[in-house]
């Protein structure tokens, strides 16, 4: 059967770290840290990274700076920061434009899993009875491809056809991103990136949160140094991560347990010259009190840090 339905959006690929070589190079690619890959948005995962329209379109570019921003768009980020703002290896803030609503205190929200998602994610949907999937037909949009699909259960894992929010307990997203951009500059963007998401406990007093996402961007252009190539890999792994019910009395609560572990890498080839590398690894993790643990290792380097909930700012030793 086909029907128009909307699917609850946004969830870790450990990247491989390289090794470094020239200071100055590595400096100038923070800039690659504060968005998210090309198409990531339209994924679940923990990073906030903006709405594709509005999402910077990161490009080495630059006379001789290898690390901006496309276009005229201004860097990614929220409130809390992000690494390398002014393009130095700093520690401050997260990756990906920060760290999603939803593991800072946003909640799910009342209207999670109640019709009431983000409208861009509707299509036309068929549910299979041998799969107990839902599968909705690709959408394409300024050369990139998005395919979404979810399960349904009951508290007895029993697959369902459709949200029921009576006796729905379970529910599984899973989505992929590929295709080809090319920028106003005449750049190149190859796409590839995939979220599986499962959220438990829709009829239960918490919800917990299990999932991977990883995005993979291949750009190759010139600039006024010459041709480049620049792969940036993304991904996180949330594992087991507890978020209470939201009730009148706590609409947006923060998670209590679990934990989040996000990674970044950029690589950057110019002709003629040796790669260029910078990578980074933030792993937040939720205890039961109002402050999650960070620990970050960016270039090899490994600081502690804290974030108090909810919406609060990350800060370092």
């Amino acid at each position: 059967m086909k029907r128009m339905i909307p699917f609850l959006a946004a969830v870790v690929l450990a990247v491989a770290c390289g090794e470094s070589t020239d200071p100055t190079l590595l400096g100038s690619l923070g800039a690659a840290f504060q968005s998210v890959p090309l198409g990531f948005d339209n994924a679940q995962h923990s990073f906030a990274g903006a709405a594709d329209g509005f999402n910077p379109e990161w490009g080495p570019h630059g006379d001789g700076m290898m690390g901006g921003m496309m276009g005229s768009r201004g860097p990614g980020g929220d409130h809390r920061g992000g690494p390398g703002r002014d393009g130095g290896p700093g520690f401050g803030g997260f990756m990906g434009g920060g760290l999603g609503d939803l593991f800072i205190g946003g909640g799910f929200g009342l209207g999670f899993g109640h019709g009431r998602g983000d409208p861009s994610l509707i299509g036309v949907c068929s549910y299979s009875a041998s799969t107990g999937r839902i599968t909705c037909d690709p959408v394409t949009a300024r050369g990139l491809t998005i395919t979404r699909s979810a399960a349904y259960s009951d508290i007895n894992d029993a697959f369902q056809s459709a949200f029921d929010s009576a006796t729905t307990n379970t529910i599984n997203v899973q989505v992929t991103v590929t295709g080809t951009r090319i920028h106003r500059d005449g750049d190149t963007s190859v796409v590839n990136a995939a979220s599986d998401r499962t959220v438990t406990g829709l009829l239960a007093s918490e919800r917990t949160i299990n999932g991977t996402s990883r995005a993979n961007e291949n750009i190759s252009g010139t600039d006024s140094t010459g041709h480049f190539t620049a792969v940036r890999v993304a991904g996180d792994t949330t594992n087991g991560v507890k978020i209470p019910a939201p009730s009148a009395t706590n609409a947006h609560p923060y998670p209590t347990a679990g934990t989040v572990t996000r990674s970044m890498q950029v690589t950057v080839t110019r002709d003629g010259q040796s790669p260029v590398n910078k990578n980074r690894r933030e792993v937040v993790t939720y205890d039961g009190s109002d402050t999650a643990k960070v620990v970050i290792t960016q270039d090899g380097v490994t600081k502690n840090c804290t974030l108090p909930l909810p919406r609060g700012r990350i800060t370092c030793q």
